[in-house]
């Protein structure tokens, strides 16, 4: 399987439309000769076009350079990325009941959709044929900047039939500044930007809107943890792959979910607690497993200066690793994950009766992390300190939850909190990885050494912990939340 990041910008174009002289603009010197494609595609989904409303298209098409199965995700900006299964033989299916051809997508295609599609059937829901017309973009020195795709298409979508003329513009090795050149000299000439985000979504429009629910006021709680559970869904592939920062972000995003079902369990039935909350922290384990040997690796390892030291540290973690990559593999294949992200759905697409307002909430956890870290530091006590972090941290994880309404006084004690949550993370960091040492060396002297820097971390960093409590609590950082 191949993967690309693609960037790319869509215009709607008239009948009559002529593409414009595009040399002068952001280093294009001048249009190379353009080639002649068509293609045939059949677009995959679940009966209730669970890929299309999480913005992912499956494809088999066939024609142009890259014929074979295409599967598109999102990432954060502009671009997309394409994992790409090439089959230059293979013609596209011609239409059929949803459900009869899901054996026919490729398995690595299916577990990178999982789930999203959980147990239903994947089947052909468009088709679209499309006469392209490409045309690449040259520098001086002949690179191609980018590709630009005068589009013919025709689209069959059930009894829904359509067709249109689009032009896409691609990146190559240009920059974004390419595309902000071409897009003026393409709306000056008559294009527009295009009316949806892909050619199936066009083709789809109609089944889409039949399927999206009622528009009414958000409830803030609700709408949080529904970007956690898109979150947790989004990382899935790289996490599984076992990419550091996919792991890191999905773990963040259950640790959210948790808290939000926490904080805000008035929002929430009983069986959050019960039953959803419990798999969740299994799901955190089986990520922390993969996660935290990898942020130890960069800790530990950090100017050391013992070979032999190092290399045991190195093997250790790289073990812990590679068997936290085997578990959570698993986990994620597992019928239990499934059930959870089944149950994620039932708890946070169906608000009911809930509350309406959670800032007086927020106030009272935020007084409740305050209370706690001034009782941890008076202590000196390593596990309340450590307890009174974890509450700043589901302070934060609710002011989060209100922020967007209250712009920018908002955000700021969001970064306000979440630099006292580092603070207190950086000494909490030092007592693993002082445990961690213990685990693997405690044998040796020179483990002995970096024990003892470890120890000395953990005191420099509780030493710059009151100004990041004064910092959190200036009465300009606060004074919106009390008005809230």
């Amino acid at each position: 399987m191949e993967i690309a990041t693609e960037t790319e910008r869509k215009y709607d174009v008239p009948e009559t439309f002529r593409l414009p002289d595009l040399a002068g603009v952001a280093g294009i010197a001048r249009a190379g000769g353009a080639e002649t494609h068509d293609l045939d595609a059949t677009y995959f989904d679940t009966d209730d076009l669970r890929l299309m409303k999480s913005r992912r298209t499956l494809r088999r098409r066939s024609g142009g350079n890259d014929a074979g199965w295409h599967l598109k995700t999102p990432d954060e900006g502009s671009g997309r990325t394409e994992h790409r299964i090439p089959d230059p033989g293979g013609q596209p299916d011609q239409g059929g009941q949803p459900g009869q051809h899901d054996r026919e997508v490729p398995d690595e295609l299916v577990r990178l959709v999982r789930p999203i599609v959980r147990r239903h059937p994947l089947g052909p829901v468009a088709r679209l044929v499309t006469h392209r017309v490409e045309t690449p973009l040259l520098d001086v020195e002949g690179r191609t900047l980018a590709l630009v795709a005068q589009d013919r298409v025709r689209a069959e979508a059930g009894d829904d039939e359509s067709a249109w003329q689009e032009i896409e513009v691609e990146l190559v090795d240009g920059g974004e500044e390419v595309l902000d050149g071409v897009e003026g000299l393409l709306l000056t000439a008559g294009a527009s930007h295009a009316a949806g985000p892909s050619k199936v979504a066009r083709a789809l429009a109609r089944r889409l809107d039949s399927l999206r629910g009622p528009k009414g006021r958000v409830n803030p709680v609700f709408a949080y943890a529904r970007e956690q559970r898109d979150a947790i869904v989004g990382y899935d592939p790289a996490a599984r792959a076992g990419e550091a920062d996919a792991v890191h972000r999905m773990r963040v995003a259950v640790r959210r979910l948790r808290s939000t079902l926490k904080t805000y369990r008035r929002w929430f039935p009983e069986t959050a607690r019960t039953e959803v909350d419990p798999e969740l922290r299994w799901l955190a384990r089986m990520l922390g497993g993969v996660r935290d040997p990898q942020v130890l690796t960069g800790k530990l390892l950090a100017g050391v200066e013992f070979p032999e030291v190092a290399e045991r540290i190195r093997a250790a973690l790289e073990q812990r690793v590679h068997e936290g990559r085997e578990q959570l593999g698993a986990a994620l294949d597992a019928d239990r994950y499934l059930d959870l992200l089944d149950r994620i759905d039932e708890l946070v697409d169906d608000p009911g009766d809930a509350p309406s307002d959670p800032a007086r909430r927020t106030r009272k956890i935020l007084k409740k992390a305050d209370a706690r870290l001034d009782a941890a530091v008076a202590s000196g006590v390593d596990e309340r300190l450590h307890e009174a972090r974890k509450t700043y941290k589901q302070a934060r994880y609710a002011v989060e939850v209100i922020a967007p309404a209250h712009g920018k006084p908002a955000k700021r004690l969001v970064k306000a909190l979440t630099a006292l949550q580092d603070g207190l993370g950086a000494h909490q960091d030092s007592a693993i990885a002082r445990e961690t040492l213990r685990e693997i060396g405690s044998d040796s002297f020179d483990f002995g050494v970096l024990y003892g820097r470890q120890e000395q971390v953990g005191k420099e960093t509780l030493l710059e912990v009151p100004a990041l409590v004064r910092a959190s609590r200036r009465k300009k950082v606060r004074r919106w939340l009390v008005r809230a």
